[in-house]
């Protein structure tokens, strides 16, 4: 794990400017120093690009027009920029919000920060990767451990309980990754014994990066029964590299997140199922909790936002389809 030091982080403070686009823009009203009759709300997600987060940014738009406060919404350009997210905490901090929302890419590099915002008396709402810590005051997530349990079970199914399986993750350093890789092999280890877990290979979350991994993973193993692949941008890759070696189709990829990608392989068959969250009902929730923070109200300490697993037989539900993000 790459440890980041507090003056890189402070350096980073006039950096994170070039990363202007990733936000929705300067907050019009402040519940901080200002006084202003809005409270404001900072939020940081994880990464910008990838259609989960747009979802969840729509989610918490939505949730604060509903409840009358002003919210900036930002990410790093990928989910591998760790040093950059911490420039963006820095960077939010000085703006005085009334509360922040932060999904970490690391669990553990961000607590002196998250510290500060204690101090100064602003409550954090983490989403959808806790931290380290027990500063924020509740967490809006998944269930990450039970839901990469349920691909496991459908992975052994499908695959008869018999041969080896991948596990593809986007990183090691977030809550995300770290229990949906356990919850996969523990998932695994329960309902297939007698299948062989490979060793978790991490690709960033980026699709090319995760695209060679697969492409290794498919070619190094001759009796590969499957990858379960732990995010939209692995998913994306591990498709990509299935097509390639003219294995789609034949090898059980199964995914988590949605996103049109992954949509069209499901009903194209490249891709056998996945599991989806809530993403608009994260975002919506860490708003509507941090609202509910500075109104002095008792909160629970995690918020679970659910999941489904899908495929071709269910996609068209409509619990379903309330769920997908394209």
């Amino acid at each position: 794990m790459r440890k980041i030091s507090m003056g890189l982080v402070a350096f980073g403070v006039a950096a994170s400017m070039s990363l202007a686009a990733c936000s929705t823009g300067t907050p019009a009203a402040s519940g901080g120093a200002s006084g202003a009759a809005k409270p404001y709300i900072a939020i940081i997600s994880k990464g910008f690009q990838h259609q989960f987060w747009q979802a969840v940014k729509k989610g918490a738009e939505q949730q604060a027009a509903k409840d009358g406060v002003e919210i900036t919404f930002e990410g790093p350009a990928s989910e591998s920029e760790v040093e950059n997210q911490m420039t963006m905490l820095t960077n939010a901090l000085a703006k005085k919000p009334a509360a922040l929302g932060f999904a970490a890419l690391d669990s553990k590099a961000a607590a002196p920060v998250l510290q500060q915002f204690k101090d100064a008396n602003i409550p954090v709402i983490a989403f959808d990767s806790g931290v380290d810590s027990d500063i924020p005051v509740t967490t809006a997530a998944t269930d990450n451990k039970a839901a990469a349990a349920e691909a496991a079970k459908h992975m052994c199914t499908l695959i008869g309980s018999a041969g080896t399986v991948g596990v593809m993750v986007h990183d090691q350093t977030s809550r995300t990754g770290q229990d949906r890789r356990d919850g996969f092999i523990e998932g695994m280890k329960a309902t297939c014994p007698d299948v062989k877990v490979l060793e978790p290979q991490y690709g960033k979350g980026d699709p090319n990066i995760s695209a060679d991994i697969a492409s290794s993973i498919i070619e190094a193993n001759k009796d590969l029964k499957g990858i379960f692949l732990a995010n939209e941008g692995t998913a994306i890759g591990g498709i990509k590299a299935a097509k390639e070696k003219g294995v789609d189709g034949k090898l059980v990829l199964i995914g988590f997140d949605s996103g049109s990608d992954q949509i069209a392989a499901i009903n194209d068959g490249t891709m056998a199922g996945a599991i989806t969250q809530n993403p608009v009902g994260i975002g919506e929730q860490v708003v509507a909790n941090a609202v509910k923070a500075l109104k002095g109200e008792t909160l629970p300490k995690v918020v679970d936002t659910g999941y489904y697993w899908y495929d071709k037989t269910n996609i068209n539900e409509a619990k379903i389809q309330a769920v997908l993000y394209k």
